[in-house]
């Protein structure tokens, strides 16, 4: 699936934006895996999230009421910043909307002709979708309150009755799904997924120290962006919302994601925590290792089953565990880096979350992989173990 903020390598493939309602990408075409309660048309919560007011603030929020750190746009900016959004600046199409490429002025954000000024990528909503509005405000309103280097940039918003569209920062590598899976694409040298695994690692880091813990929901490789150097970056908030707070356990809410990387006990029960993400991770890193997709590989390896349950029995294994790292690799690899990072990824997989490590701690076993030299530790992208106010949350 290609990113909202990369570029189409093709037209005939239709590309999706990264929401987990969307079902234009290859992934969940060839899958079929789009988890959600159909009958649910929002979000009940049945545990108190003794942060209500903050809940109620994303899902509910006047759009008049958005903060002014982000630029509001007219139609008509964007319109002319897309030169009227014509097929050939189409970078992803979706159920609920399509992404086009713009320019702007870097410094007024005014539009300009193409090739000039700044590239961004433009999510223009359709109309009709309720669903798609929900999650297009949701977007809005955590974008905004939180911004990381490991987060998708958002510039902007137009939002004139029924137009709702959204400016991104205009991500060149595209997302992680297509340089993983689609068949032509150079592989990925393994320092390259090791410090995509870190970037990764990095966001949901950042989002878990929250004080609203914000539980990200739709980890996948359609939904990590990756710039010129590779650096990786969380997009699509739409279903993002905030964590259990004081001495809740976990929040209840309807199943959405996408199968083959939700938590096994979060579409049994509706229970979502911070370690429904960790669970999501692991699959992210396990297909980092091995090249395949969360479900129905492509090549036949594991037809009835999800990637996890073709791997534990390897995993478990530290004579077998590098069977299932990717050939395209050529075996261009730390073996203990790779024997590491397999473990690691098991240990997110546990089907107990309690017994899940948290996202700091990954994060730092991660960077000390005999691969972490590829990518300096950087103060900036660190939190403390409980909260993320050392991060610059107005960058």
């Amino acid at each position: 699936m290609q990113s909202i903020m990369g570029n189409c390598f093709g037209q005939s493939a239709k590309c999706a934006h990264a929401s987990s309602n969307f079902s234009g990408s290859t992934t969940e075409r060839h899958s079929k895996a789009k988890l959600q309660d159909s009958t649910s048309s929002s979000e009940k919560t049945v545990v108190p999230l003794g942060n209500s007011k903050t809940k109620s603030s994303i899902n509910c929020k006047a759009d008049g009421s958005i903060s002014n750190k982000l630029k509001s746009f007219s139609f008509i900016d964007l319109k002319n910043a897309t030169k009227n959004f014509p097929p050939d600046s189409l970078l992803g199409e979706g159920g609920f909307g399509c992404v086009f490429k713009g320019w702007i002025d870097e410094n007024t954000l005014a539009p300009t002709k193409p090739g000039t000024g700044k590239v961004v990528a433009i999510k223009r909503l359709k109309p009709e979708s309720f669903q798609g509005h929900k999650e297009w405000l949701a977007e809005v309103n955590y974008l905004e309150q939180h911004r990381h280097e490991n987060l998708v940039k958002l510039i902007g918003y137009c939002s004139e009755s029924e137009k709702k569209l959204l400016v991104y920062e205009f991500m060149p590598k595209g997302s992680l799904e297509n340089h993983l899976f689609r068949k032509g694409v150079k592989p990925i040298p393994w320092p390259t997924r090791m410090k995509i695994a870190i970037g990764v690692a990095r966001g949901l880091t950042f989002l878990h120290s929250l004080d609203a813990n914000v539980i990200y929901r739709d980890l996948k490789a359609s939904n990590i962006l990756l710039d010129s150097d590779f650096s990786a970056k969380l997009s699509d908030f739409g279903l993002a919302r905030d964590g259990p707070t004081g001495d809740n356990t976990h929040v209840s809410t309807r199943v959405v994601g996408t199968q083959g990387y939700a938590a096994p006990e979060y579409v049994a029960t509706g229970h979502l925590t911070p370690k429904s993400d960790v669970y999501s991770f692991g699959v992210l890193l396990l297909e980092l290792l091995s090249g395949k997709r969360a479900m129905n590989d492509e090549a036949g390896t594991f037809v009835d089953e999800t990637l996890v349950d073709w791997a534990k029995p390897f995993l478990s294994d530290s004579r077998r565990v590098l069977r299932i790292m990717d050939t395209r690799l050529g075996g261009q690899y730390s073996k203990k880096g790779a024997q590491a990072a397999a473990a690691l990824a098991l240990q997110c997989l546990h089907t107990d979350p309690k017994n899940r490590p948290a996202m700091i701690d990954i994060l730092t076993s991660l960077e000390r992989l005999p691969t972490s030299n590829v990518l300096p530790r950087n103060p900036q992208g660190m939190i403390d173990n409980h909260r993320g106010k050392h991060f610059n949350h107005s960058r």
